[in-house]
């Protein structure tokens, strides 16, 4: 049997865990004094709720150690193969806990895969590693198959406003606040390495919609992979985003929330694309 393992980064909810038989590690988020299970004790709507009413920036670490081991352990206990695809080790130490723990399980058959990605571009992943194990290929062929599918992902995110950006120390302060009486919306990315980053700057939220809709010109969603619209917070941005997509002829496959992984960089009213580039 090939189990496959997700960290909370990868925004699944939780009916669809069950459905795909996905097994969860939660990352801790530190969130207004408290220490949260993301995913778990925290769900995404509170997350926005409690980061609109405070100042800090939210701290994310990786998941305990003993939720790696107690998988690996019954999985080595059943002679399971286990695929583990996880948030880019540019952002998360989570990797880094995996790999331990499997040294500490010695347990060959488990799989670490950095995905260089967060939120529904791993979910992306997975759901075409779990196409690949139902077509019968070995947890070995799965992952060897994930790389160039890793090296597509693309996710590009608008940005409402300036204020999450500074909180994380992306922008100055000094950045920020002119920034916002522009009017400057920034759009944000995962880079092929794994790592945020800002790809453009744009005058207004018009212009931020159509550099979304420009760069999916430029790089065209592989049609046999589904292409996601997604939000934070409020729902206004993204529905104007996909009718864009709509009047251009682009077919998407359906809108989700985006986790505290990415959210906490972007904010609240974020809007964008995440999808596989052909």
């Amino acid at each position: 049997m090939i189990r496959f393992v997700v960290d909370s980064s990868a925004d699944f909810l939780a009916e669809e865990l069950k459905e795909k038989n996905i097994e969860l590690v939660p990352l801790n988020i530190s969130l207004a004094g408290e220490t949260y299970q993301d995913g778990v004790t925290l769900e995404r709507n509170q997350f926005y709720e409690i980061l609109t009413g405070q100042e800090d920036f939210p701290k994310t670490s990786q998941p305990s150690p003993d939720d790696f081991l107690s998988i690996f352990e019954d999985a080595k206990e059943k002679g399971d193969d286990v695929i583990c695809i996880l948030l880019s080790s540019s952002l998360s130490g989570t990797c880094q806990s995996a790999h331990l723990c499997k040294n500490m399980a010695e347990y060959d058959p488990i799989y670490i895969v950095d995905s260089l990605s967060a939120t529904i571009g791993i979910k992306l992943i997975v759901d075409h590693a779990i196409d690949l194990r139902n077509k019968g290929m070995s947890a070995k062929e799965i992952v060897a198959g994930l790389e160039d599918l890793k090296s597509r992902i693309r996710i590009f995110a608008g940005v409402d406003t300036l204020e999450f950006l500074c909180r994380g120390g992306r922008v100055s302060r000094a950045s920020a606040a002119i920034g916002e009486l522009a009017n400057i919306k920034p759009i944000i990315t995962v880079t092929q390495e794994g790592t945020v980053a800002v790809a453009g700057k744009c005058l207004g939220k018009n212009k931020a919609l159509r550099f979304i809709t420009d760069k999916l010109a430029e790089n065209p969603a592989d049609p046999d992979f589904p292409l996601y619209t997604i939000y934070t917070y409020g729902e206004d941005n993204t529905e104007k985003l996909e009718s864009k997509l709509e009047k251009s002829g682009i077919p998407f496959a359906k809108r989700l929330q985006v986790g505290a992984t990415i959210g906490a960089h972007v904010g609240p009213g974020a809007f964008g694309i995440i999808y596989i580039a052909k």
